[in-house]
């Protein structure tokens, strides 16, 4: 008997995609077969994103494009799965009877069956949405403990056979190859930002054990990945939960110590959390590459009080100064928001101060909207559309200036480039201050007659175009 064709779509961010590879493991596992192209699927899951507005609709609007293909091919059934099923539930599966089940991320860890259930045309219960930061305890410390039962996507069930301190590693099967692999070695946040739901549909903050994530990073190692992307919610707070203070530098020498490994990345570091002895360990070990991604949101003060979080610009440029006078070719990104409620035009000039003298490699600037079930919701002062338009072009389109100024800086700079791409003349890949797929690329004229993918290039950056940098390859070192 033939097992059942499905089809994964992965959307939104880099710990969604890790989601997917454990939903491929787990249906894999279950004997269900995976296929690259939705049209040769009898089932499509969509892994949903429910961050923000536009997130939304694309996940929408992809759910439709699948629904569109029962029927005109083998195509029978659609799921939905992700964060936008697990935060909206039985809500999306009655606004948006195309799809055939909306499941949340307690169906997880027996995925298989669900599926099966689904491909037999069974009834199964639209997911209903609860706050998952009350599923653990509201102590770091009692956690870990008291999470039998606890489906936390990315890390298994907890602690029943796919705990990440004690048992096995959860099932993962990579949906996309090339030389770099996004690892998860935390989910969920403990933080309270005025703007942000994510933390009641990811739950509160629970770190992997550091020996769980360094066994993961060797297998995906023996697969041929040379860049581990440590991703989390907040990466600055591992370990907390773990009761040790300097886990993520601990985690980050051991991983420095794996044979094959090339570059070590570290996402979305919180710019109050940061220890001075964690800037020390990312700009001195050796595979560590001195990228900085700091979610500084806002530069003006009351704006960030309103936000819930903390910081002004001194501060944030003290860091920076810190982060470069250790590695002056370090690069930093960050995500600004506009027009948050009660933010002036006064704030907004600190902001465009702030922005100018930073200095930044790549800078995402986001328009304010409101999210349904955050604190923002309810503040007072909110800033008309037609001014957070407004203040959203002034900002954007200097940042997009800025950054382009910053590349134009790294023309002359010796640079390493990871080769991921060789499909036309040129090698396309990217230097250690450009994360993936979001910063740019660096082009390496004539690479691919001499490249493969998952190649390390020296080279010296002759030219840039926007954020994308030219490097001419070093014929020697």
């Amino acid at each position: 008997m033939t097992s059942t064709r499905v089809h994964i779509v992965s959307l939104g961010c880099a710990r969604n995609e890790v989601d997917s590879d454990e939903l491929a493991g787990r249906l894999e596992t279950g004997g269900f077969t995976l296929v690259e192209e939705p049209g040769d699927a009898e089932a499509i899951v969509v892994n949903t994103c429910g961050f923000i507005e536009s997130a939304k609709k694309d996940s929408i609007d992809t759910l439709l494009a699948a629904a569109d293909l029962k029927g005109a091919g083998p195509t029978q059934r659609v799921v939905a799965v992700g964060c936008m099923a697990e935060r909206y539930g039985r809500e999306l599966a009655e606004a948006l009877p195309e799809a055939d089940a909306v499941l949340g991320f307690d169906a997880y860890a027996d995925i298989d069956e669900r599926i099966r259930l689904v491909m037999a045309g069974a009834h199964v219960e639209a997911h209903t949405p609860s706050d998952r930061r009350r599923l653990l305890p509201v102590a770091p410390a009692a956690r870990r403990p008291a999470a039998s039962g606890v489906v936390v996507p990315g890390l298994g069930a907890l602690p029943d056979g796919l705990a990440p301190a004690s048992g096995p590693r959860p099932v993962r099967r990579r949906l996309t190859g090339g030389p770099s692999a996004a690892v998860k070695i935390a989910s969920g946040c403990d933080r309270r930002c005025a703007f942000c739901a994510i933390p009641s549909f990811r739950g509160s903050f629970l770190s992997r054990g550091v020996d769980d994530v360094v066994a993961e990073v060797r297998q995906l190692v023996g697969q041929g990945v040379r860049e581990a992307f440590l991703v989390s919610e907040n990466t600055s707070s591992y370990g907390k939960d773990l009761g040790e203070l300097g886990a993520l530098e601990r985690l980050l020498g051991e991983l420095d110590r794996i044979d094959g490994l090339e570059w070590i990345r570290v996402s979305y570091l919180q710019p109050a959390e940061i220890r001075p002895g964690l800037i020390e360990t990312m700009c001195s070990l050796e595979k560590v590459v001195p990228y900085f991604d700091l979610s500084f949101q806002h530069a003006a003060p009351a704006v960030l009080r309103r936000m819930r979080r903390f910081g002004d610009p001194a501060s944030f440029l003290g860091l920076l100064d810190r982060i470069r006078a250790l590695r002056p070719d370090a690069g930093v990104r960050s995500n600004v928001i506009v027009g948050f409620p009660g933010e002036t035009e006064a704030d907004v000039d600190l902001l465009v101060d702030f922005v100018e003298r930073a200095r930044l490699d790549a800078l995402g600037v986001f328009p304010y909207s409101d999210e349904e079930g955050t604190e923002a919701v309810g503040l007072g002062d909110h800033v008309a559309a037609d001014v957070v338009a407004e203040r959203f072009e002034r900002v954007n389109d200097l940042a997009t200036e800025l950054v382009d100024q910053r590349a134009a800086e790294r023309v002359g700079e010796r640079v390493r480039v990871l080769v991921e791409s060789t499909d036309g003349p040129d090698a396309v890949g990217r230097a250690a201050h450009q994360g993936p797929e979001v910063d740019g690329v660096c082009l390496v004229p004539g690479g691919a007659a001499r490249r493969a993918v998952g190649d390390l290039v020296w080279g010296r950056v002759e030219a840039s175009d926007g954020v994308d940098l030219i490097v001419r390859e070093e014929t020697s070192r």
